[in-house]
């Protein structure tokens, strides 16, 4: 995850149960290349050690001992200044009031006084303390001052109450960390749609015809192009897949569905990637009732579905901020032939060709091997690689023909 690589970041641990969530976002943050720095309250050490933070960092943890120690005159300065963001998770209804009124009685809230990044907020608490109205009023001033909150999820609390306040999981906790930390990336104020998974094409009300893709290209896009600080719309077939944090999800299940989602999103889009696999067939007719066995085999007429890559070519001088259509090909023979005669036949800037025969490459699996093709004729082979790592180096080329 390059968008972590090297990042700066401090993370506020307060008194809170969910203390043990945060040991886990601190590993997954430095596993992806971000040092952390966590600075633990008096009540978070109730619940859990300095030394379980630093045993997942690989840095020293930080108490209120430390305010009071040798380095305790330069200590918050130089946390909070080094710092690319300030992530407070779980952050308790007394951190947030501490927080809101400017109150300084620890280590935690004097750098967070002193420091200049973002400040990013995760609210976790039990009961009806997240809706009570001084909780409430507290996150409104620090709204106002510019601090991002994270939503609490709704769930089982350690009360044995049921209702919103438990903090979200690593995964999304890391989704808004990426998503704040790209904001302004260099395709800030760009707008990207981008296409996922396999269309479903219904024969009857039971079953369908679609393909393999499960969408992991589409998404790790999406991912890298939020990660770039791009407005982001993924339109996405039905997937076990969560959509990136941040990403504007337009859920369709046809290829005409898609075709109208993607004119409607590319009237205001800077450039259109095409990460879909589109059904090229449907049945012609649909089927009233679940086709039974007992009738025998059917069989079954097809029609051909919308292009909407031609389409969208064919509409180019009428989408006057479209600036760049990319494209896949995916292939089991005749690959860069076939890519290439795809690139101009369909007006593309450029186009990924991927082999969907090879075992380790294509459909379902995490890695990917693909040839990018360009408009002015240049080519780029991309060894074996994660689809994290493809879908970065095609966002980054998208944003040089963006310009």
């Amino acid at each position: 995850m390059s968008a972590l690589s090297n990042k700066r970041i401090l993370l506020g641990v307060t008194g809170s149960i969910a203390a043990y969530k945060a040991a886990d976002l601190a590993s997954k943050l430095t596993q992806a290349g971000a040092q952390v720095d966590v600075v633990l309250t008096e009540s978070a050490q109730k619940f859990i050690t300095p030394l379980t933070f630093q045993s997942v960092t690989g840095r020293r943890a930080y108490t209120d001992a430390d305010l009071w120690g040798d380095e305790a005159h330069v200590l918050h300065v130089g946390l909070g200044h080094a710092a690319d963001l300030l992530v407070i998770a779980p952050c308790t209804a007394n951190t947030l009031a501490k927080l809101a009124h400017g109150q300084a009685d620890s280590l935690l809230t004097v750098t967070a006084l002193a420091s200049n990044c973002p400040l990013l907020l995760a609210p976790a608490m039990d009961g009806g303390m997240y809706d009570h109205a001084a909780t409430q009023e507290n996150l409104d001033t620090l709204k106002k001052r510019g601090a991002y909150i994270i939503e609490p999820a709704e769930g089982h609390l350690a009360s044995g109450l049921t209702g919103k306040g438990r903090l979200p999981e690593t995964p999304e906790l890391i989704g808004h960390i990426r998503l704040l930390l790209g904001r302004d990336g260099w395709l800030a104020k760009r707008k990207v749609i981008v296409t996922a998974g396999g269309t479903q094409e219904p024969l009857d009300p039971v079953r369908v015809l679609t393909n393999k893709s499960s969408g992991k290209q589409g998404y790790a896009l999406a991912q890298a192009a939020l990660d770039a600080g791009a407005e982001v719309t993924l339109i996405t077939t039905p997937t076990s897949l969560t959509p990136p944090v941040g990403a504007n999800v337009v859920n369709v299940q046809t290829a005409k569905q898609m075709l109208d989602a993607v004119l409607n999103e590319s009237a205001d889009a800077d450039a259109l990637i095409m990460a879909a696999a589109v059904a090229d067939f449907r049945p012609k007719t649909l089927a009233k009732d679940k086709i039974k066995k007992e009738g025998g085999v059917p069989q079954v007429e097809l029609e051909g579905t919308e292009d909407i890559l031609k389409t969208v070519s064919s509409r180019r001088s009428d989408l006057k901020r479209l600036r760049v259509v990319a494209g896949f090909a995916a292939e089991s023979q005749h690959l860069l032939e076939n890519a290439s005669n795809k690139l101009e036949s369909k007006s593309l800037d450029m186009i990924a060709a991927n082999d969907i025969s090879a075992s380790d490459a294509g459909f379902s699996v995490e890695t990917n091997r693909v040839t990018l093709l360009f408009a002015d004729g240049s080519r780029e082979s991309l060894s074996l690689m994660s689809k994290t790592e493809v879908a970065e180096i095609m966002i980054e080329r998208i944003g040089k023909l963006l310009g």
